[in-house]
């Protein structure tokens, strides 16, 4: 534990990252809560609110009297599992990328298209403004995701809003890996390009149709980066 981590916090990370890699399996009973703090190091207190922590985001089951039980995350997690498996585990599982792209392809073409039929201004401004980028991951990456979450707010629904923040640390964390790729970037400023026009005329349907050939494309992106960085740890 560093220095300045807190108990909890650590309590919490060792939990999680034992749940993530098996030690605690979906359905079984952690040890009892003597057993379990002495093993971390941590003292009852400060074990329980951990639990309680990772209970109320849906890693665990606490009643009163029995075994604390873990939960299958996949099934039974909310959106705080998202920020934890970011923050604390050092090996996200592979699948939730392109999982997390194709629910962002579900999503990213109607709140777009609902974004300029209310805001068409405030987009096109937005837009005009950061356009062109800096030719780097980490201008693209810093504006994807503005450029995301204010489609979302103009879209009037904030259940987007919502949910595009729970995904906020993977986003932004594999924004930066996504956007080494010149590819990628070309693909998005195209996107962005044919946004703006959308916005200009307030054509909701090129809004739609735009974003959603740009999340596709995202996904074959991802694909290619994917099989490169498996390509390279395997050579």
């Amino acid at each position: 534990m560093s220095e300045l981590q807190r108990p909890a916090s650590y309590c919490e990370q060792q939990l999680i990252k034992r749940i993530i890699g098996g030690s605690y399996a979906a359905g079984s009973s952690l040890p009892s809560e003597r057993e379990l703090a002495v093993q971390l190091g941590v003292t009852r207190p400060t074990l329980r609110e951990a639990i309680q922590r990772l209970a109320r985001d849906g890693w665990l089951v606490v009643q009163q009297g029995k075994p604390t039980m873990v939960c299958n995350i996949w099934h039974d997690g909310g959106l705080g599992v998202l920020r934890s498996l970011v923050q604390y585990s050092t090996e996200l599982p592979a699948q939730i990328v392109p999982q997390l792209l194709a629910v962002r392809l579900d999503l990213a073409p109607s709140y777009t298209a609902m974004a300029i039929e209310h805001h068409a201004e405030a987009i096109a401004a937005l837009l005009q403004t950061a356009l062109p980028l800096a030719d780097n991951a980490a201008a693209y990456a810093q504006f994807d995701w503005q450029l995301q979450h204010q489609l979302t707010i103009a879209s009037t629904n904030p259940i987007y809003t919502l949910i595009l923040n729970g995904f906020r640390g993977f986003y932004q964390m594999m924004a930066l890996d996504y956007f080494e790729l010149a590819q990628a970037r070309e693909h998005s400023a195209a996107f962005y390009r044919t946004l703006l026009q959308a916005a200009q005329t307030r054509d909701a349907d090129l809004a739609r149709q735009a974003s959603q050939f740009a999340m596709q494309q995202s996904i074959e992106v991802w694909q290619l980066l994917a099989a490169n960085i498996n390509n390279t740890q395997r050579g």
